[in-house]
């Protein structure tokens, strides 16, 4: 069995929201999410930062309840250890209607998101030569329209998710091959200028 049995999700505020619409932050709460605790002088290395920005940026996640010190006496208090306090963030657009604010760091973050996913694709594009044809067939793109209302397409992200973290939760300690994968979702309206809206009857 994996160890993560129990997902933790935070559902964002407009503070929240506010605070992790910042590259840094952002870079920040995904490093601890992904690779688990470290200090302020392993992230600002392994993120080509400062310490002290770092330092900075952990304080702010901290104080809107995204970040936790971690209690760690084998350092004897040399450094001061960070975690993130949940495994995932759940949020929508409407959760911040009438905060301009929030709602503004919201498009913010989603747009981040995306460009980091095609970031991370890439990279392993520029990787994959060297990779076995097992990971190279295995990996990849893909789409697929879909003529669906908000409300089943909601249900349909939601049991995406569901399975995702079913088959995290059930990975067998001794899966030949195991790597780190990362699932990125994009879901979104078609409104490019090829969409043909139905027209009237014949």
């Amino acid at each position: 069995m994996s160890d993560h049995d129990d997902f933790t999700t935070v559902r964002l505020d407009g503070t929240q929201m506010r605070a992790l619409a910042h590259p840094l932050r952002a870079r920040l709460l995904g490093a601890l999410r992904l690779d688990g605790p470290a200090t302020a002088t392993t992230l600002a290395r392994a993120l080509d930062t400062n310490t002290g920005a770092t330092s900075y940026h952990l304080r702010r996640l901290a104080d809107v309840g995204l970040v936790v010190e971690e209690d760690r006496p084998d350092a004897g208090g040399r450094e001061r250890w960070w975690r993130a306090a949940h495994d995932f963030s759940d949020f929508s657009a409407r959760d911040f209607e009438g905060d301009p604010d929030a709602a503004a760091a919201h498009d913010w973050f989603q747009r981040w998101a995306a460009r980091k996913a095609f970031d991370g694709f890439e990279a392993w594009l520029d990787a994959a030569p060297a990779d076995t044809a097992d990971w190279r067939d295995a990996a990849g793109p893909g789409d697929l329209k879909l003529h669906i209302g908000p409300d089943r397409l909601r249900a349909l992200t939601d049991e995406v998710w569901a399975l995702l973290e079913r088959y995290e939760r059930e990975a067998p300690a001794d899966e030949p091959d195991a790597r780190e994968v990362i699932v990125a979702t994009l879901v979104y309206p078609r409104v490019d200028s090829a969409r043909r809206e139905p027209g009237p009857p014949a």
